[in-house]
């Protein structure tokens, strides 16, 4: 009988030595290991994975949450009381956070398709927790297909495969059937969809000029804005005045003008004070937005010349560009002189004004009967969500809420009972995209020339369309989620059939066409070696029993 040893074929395997070098600083051969995973290390990579979803959830909440980046500064600013952009770091940070551990989780999985036992260095154990997103998913899952088919082939467990099978096939069927629940105000007719939202400058247009500026409001009406919205705050001697902050440090230049009151309530200051305020600088020093830069010489000599702004002077101009205008007044402190008569003194800036009552929105709840006995033409609005009864009984017809707190069932709602819905803070176009899908009739923004570009819906499909989409989306997946476990499974029993031989000879297939020779004549040698004895041997015992 012919022995011989199977030959053994070290290829360098440069790829696999990164792989375990890098996930778990393995780079020598004898440190890697086809053995099961440990118990310690499943854990290590769960956790790994549960940190990734985490990361995954927190990056698409901050990349959604673009549509409110001014109001989370200046939410900073009202803590701080110094102006900064605060979502740079939290985006840097998020974003080596994810880019890293999706390395690590590529990794893991290059590890599991390439058989390797998992064995994360230490230096990547950190520990989280998380939650996750349908197309996208579906996706994801299918493409696992690959990895769960592999596993399956190889095991030997019939419980384990059935287990691993079970598993799979119930999240793949989960997201095959979870557009049933899914409804989004875009999913229409298109003969359905109604007029774009009007859109009301928030301030004016305040990533193009410093905010409640008579040059913030011109850039907006230039941008075809249907009216302006305001803060107001009564000074000192009782001029309703514009201002959205507490103090007057960010948007002017009290520090250098008034260095010992700078920290003074906004109101504390009479007209007089307020006017010779410059309120255009710090807009060229801080450059919030991002925009200084695109500006040239003389437009930057018009913003660093800006002055505070009186709620008058704003109501004349959208009176002359017949624009409606809608205004947040600010109660002044305890100790105001026109604590009590606050309310009269921004009516009869109203009416002094010259402006149409009807183009006025007033949302002061305070006297607001005596207010609508003494100009019955002015639009009573709520900036509360108040039962349909509430609204009717005190004469309201217009809801100022935040973009986030009506529902498409409260835009149906209101629409039906003939109240004008206004939702703030719309900045970003899929956001302006959505509830103009839903029907809100108008919204402020302060970013009018960004939503004065979009023409149409960014995405708009009739339900048939989405249908469409969403069955062939899982005809596909069914049939590559198909097709891969066909292949795995023919792959791995064609392993199977191979003897020692030919898996050794296979092996060596890439390497040149002379180590194979050499590998060949080896082999014959070798056997030929082993054949020569043999037959010594029995030539030998032939002899003996002659003998």
């Amino acid at each position: 009988m012919v022995k011989h040893q199977p030959l053994q074929v070290y290829e360098r395997q440069l790829c696999l030595s990164c792989l375990t070098g890098i996930y778990g600083c393995r780079w020598k051969r004898y440190q890697r290991s086809h053995d099961d995973t440990t118990k310690w290390e499943c854990l290590w990579s769960f956790i790994l994975f549960c940190t990734f979803s985490l990361l995954l959830v927190w990056f698409y909440f901050w990349w959604e949450a673009h549509n409110d980046y001014s109001e989370f500064n200046w939410f900073l600013y009202n803590r701080s009381g110094e102006w900064s952009d605060g979502t740079v770091p939290i985006l840097a940070a998020t974003a080596v956070g994810f880019t890293y551990i999706a390395f690590l989780m590529i990794l893991a999985l290059c590890h599991v398709a390439v058989g390797q036992q998992l064995n994360l260095h230490w230096l990547h154990k950190v520990p989280a927790t998380g939650p996750f997103l349908h197309i996208g998913a579906l996706a994801a899952v299918t493409a696992l297909a690959w990895l769960v088919a592999g596993q399956m082939a190889r095991a030997e467990k019939t419980r384990f495969q059935v287990m691993v099978l079970l598993i799979y096939l119930s999240v793949l069927l989960t997201l095959y059937f979870i557009p049933l629940s899914i409804t989004s105000p875009c999913i229409m007719e298109r003969g359905s969809l109604k007029a774009a939202p009007a859109i009301i400058g928030h301030q004016g247009a305040p990533m193009l000029a410093p905010e409640n500026t008579l040059l913030s409001f011109n850039r907006a009406l230039q941008r075809n804005v249907s009216g302006l919205e305001v803060d107001v705050t009564i000074s000192l001697d009782g001029v309703p005045f514009l201002m959205r902050d507490r103090t007057l440090r960010r948007t002017t230049n009290v520090r250098r003008v008034f260095p010992d009151r700078q920290y003074d309530d906004a109101s504390l200051f009479n007209w007089t004070d307020l006017s010779s305020l410059n309120a255009g600088q710090w807009f060229l020093k801080d450059d919030p937005f991002w925009t200084v830069q695109y500006m040239s010489t003389s437009e930057r000599w018009s913003v660093g010349n800006q002055t505070v702004c009186s709620l008058e002077q704003m109501l004349k101009l959208a009176a002359k560009s017949k624009s409606s205008a809608v205004f947040t007044l600010h109660r002044p402190p305890a100790n105001h002189p026109h604590r009590h008569d606050w309310v009269n003194l921004t009516l009869d800036t109203v009416l002094r004004s010259g402006i149409p009552q009807r183009q006025v929105m007033w949302t002061v709840d305070s006297n607001r009967e005596m207010v609508r006995n003494v100009a019955p033409g002015l639009q009573q609005t709520s900036v509360q969500k108040l039962p349909l009864d509430t609204l009717h009984h005190k004469g309201i017809s217009r809801v100022l809420l935040r973009y986030n707190q009506a529902s498409a069932q409260d835009v149906r709602l209101y629409n039906e009972n003939n109240i004008s819905l206004t939702l703030c803070s719309v900045n970003e176009p899929w956001l302006y995209s959505l509830l103009w899908c839903s029907g809100v009739p108008s919204v402020s923004s302060e970013a009018p020339q960004v939503l004065r570009k979009v023409h149409y819906p960014l995405w708009l499909m009739s339900p048939d369309e989405y249908c469409l989409i969403w069955i062939s989306t899982d005809l596909i997946s069914f049939a590559v989620v198909l097709g891969i476990f066909i292949f795995q499974k023919w792959r791995m029993s064609g392993m199977r059939s191979y003897n020692p031989e030919q898996i050794m000879l296979s092996a060596a297939v890439r390497r040149s066409s002379r180590d194979v020779n050499i590998m060949k004549e080896k082999l014959i040698f070798s056997v030929v070696f082993i054949s020569c004895l043999d037959s010594h041997s029995d030539g030998t015992h032939s002899l003996q029993r002659i003998h």
